[in-house]
């Protein structure tokens, strides 16, 4: 498991020479024929209904926070991560909700890792600290996947989500005025409970957890004696240590006095930090889309996340309508043969996709969608010789996709499930393959979980368990899944899990009787 460590690749006060410019490219736009635009960087794709010169400042602004993040973690700042990360701005709400129909209201942007895309939406033209939150989350997972508490994943989402990248430095530490406000104004959940649940498992207060692991985070990165007890922190609840008890063995606070400390902290002058920097203006393409983008473009997002049962027929139906408006339109067939793939008529998605495929061959996305279509039949296959006809038709798709994008996790997550049952499987080949996905994707629930499937299969268990452990620790979404199987790598039952669990909790509810509420 590696865990970073705090701070390596910046020292105190230094001034960070600027790397050598890089003249941007200045891609022709075709005459407007759609409201989106895409830019493609180094790192991003990122797609907008807004002006170019704004998008262009946008991924410029994200290349710049990616490279102070590897710069703040000791990583190299060149390095590109496997996969760009796909973005989607968008100018009101209504576009937030044509992705995802049940968003909460007050919600200005989000992150998807799902096994058809991993992706970003956000309001443009308003703070992007939303987008810089899922963003550290997204990092964090790529590059230091480790059985982190909930209150820092968190916390290292929102102390990095106010990042400023201004012209010649950034400024880090900067408060959000909202979670200030909280901090000021709200009675503070327990430290107990801070340090030992999830923000959805909290019942008390659950309105200060943001804040406080906000408060909490800076509180430890303000001082480098104070770093040097996170990192002991850190590796002792990573190492299996009850995250209250490692806690006052790291600072020698235990919970009451930890709140106390804060306060006072929160009542003087929160510092912050500018890092003299210059970044490079790097290369940025763009180009319009086609007319049905205004249509489709969100749309076909929000079949990649999938809505619940009763609005499926609905969503089929609405691009239904919208394909019919952009007929031989590659956007419109793709999305199209997905809607009625998965949420209308499975035996209408040949049609639009082959025809697709006419128009694109290496279309990778429209391969995929076949080769799951002959998936989802052979489960209702009539006879062995119609699984493997169905098997080996996959196969073939596959391989057309794989010589297209070698490096799409999709593909691979897809060969690995064609494979699963085959005779010899998981073989070598199998394990590789699933490594591949993982390595790109490592956001993703289900790349985790399948690798650690094969890996148990094959013995090698102690491989498997920091694969699973941040699934169950993951604040938003743990998973159940990856907790049964992580019991099992271990060797532990659920029942006694279970009860260590429950004794954990019980202890800490006794802890939080003897916290006073603070106002």
């Amino acid at each position: 498991m590696k865990h970073f460590n705090l701070f390596s690749g910046l020292r105190r006060g230094a001034v960070i020479a600027a790397l050598s410019m890089v003249t941007a490219a200045t891609a022709g736009i075709t005459p407007a024929s759609a409201d989106w635009l895409k830019a493609e960087s180094e790192r991003f794709i990122v797609y907008s209904d807004g002006s170019e010169g704004k998008l262009r400042d946008f991924v410029q602004e994200l290349e710049s926070f990616d490279r102070f993040l590897r710069l703040r973690m000791g990583l190299n700042v060149e390095e590109s991560p496997p996969r760009k990360l796909p973005i989607y701005l968008t100018a009101s709400r209504s576009g937030l909700v044509k992705v995802r129909p049940d968003l909460p209201e007050n919600v200005a942007g989000f992150y998807m890792a799902t096994d058809e895309d991993i992706f970003g939406i956000a309001l443009r033209d308003q703070t992007v600290d939303t987008l810089k939150h899922e963003y550290a989350h997204h990092f964090m997972m790529q590059n230091f996947a480790y059985p982190y508490p909930g209150w820092f994943i968190e916390g290292f989402a929102e102390y990095y989500a106010t990042v400023e990248v201004q012209k010649s430095r950034v400024l880090v530490g900067q408060y959000n005025e909202n979670r200030a406000y909280w901090l000021q104004t709200a009675s503070w959940m327990p430290m107990t409970e801070l340090l030992s649940k999830r923000p959805l498992q909290t019942a008390r207060r659950r309105d200060t957890y943001y804040p406080l692991a906000w408060l909490l985070t800076h509180w430890f990165l303000g001082d480098p004696g104070r770093q040097a007890m996170l990192d002991v922190y850190l590796r002792d609840v990573g190492a299996g240590g009850d995250p209250v008890e490692a806690m006052e063995r790291a600072t020698g606070l235990d919970a009451v006095e930890l709140s106390r400390t804060l306060r006072r902290y929160m009542s003087g002058r929160i510092p912050y930090q500018g890092v003299v920097i210059a970044y490079p203006t790097l290369p940025v393409t763009v180009t319009r889309l086609p007319r049905s983008a205004n249509d489709l473009l969100l749309l076909n997002q929000r079949l990649k996340i999938g809505v619940s049962e009763e609005h499926r027929a609905e969503t089929a139906a609405e691009v239904r309508r919208a394909a019919a408006r952009h007929p031989e339109d590659p956007l419109a067939l793709l999305a199209l043969g997905h809607a009625e793939l998965h949420f209308g008529d499975p035996a209408a998605a040949e049609a639009p996709l082959q025809r697709l495929l006419a128009l694109e061959p290496e279309n990778v996305e429209a391969l995929q969608y076949l080769v799951r279509a002959r998936l989802e039949a052979r489960k209702d296959a009539d006879t062995p010789e119609d699984a493997d006809r169905l098997s080996a038709e996959a196969r073939s798709l596959l391989h057309r996709a794989y010589r297209a994008d070698p490096d799409n996790y999709a593909t691979l997550l897809l060969i690995a499930e064609n494979r699963n049952g085959g005779e010899g499987y998981p073989n070598d080949n199998d394990v590789t393959v699933l490594e591949q996905a993982y390595l790109l994707a490592p956001q993703l629930g289900q790349a985790r979980i399948n690798l650690a499937q094969v890996l148990m299969i094959r013995g090698r268990n102690d491989e498997a368990v920091p694969l699973l452990e941040p699934l169950v620790n993951d604040p938003h979404r743990p998973s159940p899944g990856a907790r049964a199987l992580l019991l099992r790598a271990k060797g532990i039952s659920e029942a006694d899990a279970d009860a260590e669990e429950a004794e954990t909790l019980r202890r800490g509810e006794a802890e939080a009787e003897d916290e006073p509420a603070a106002d």
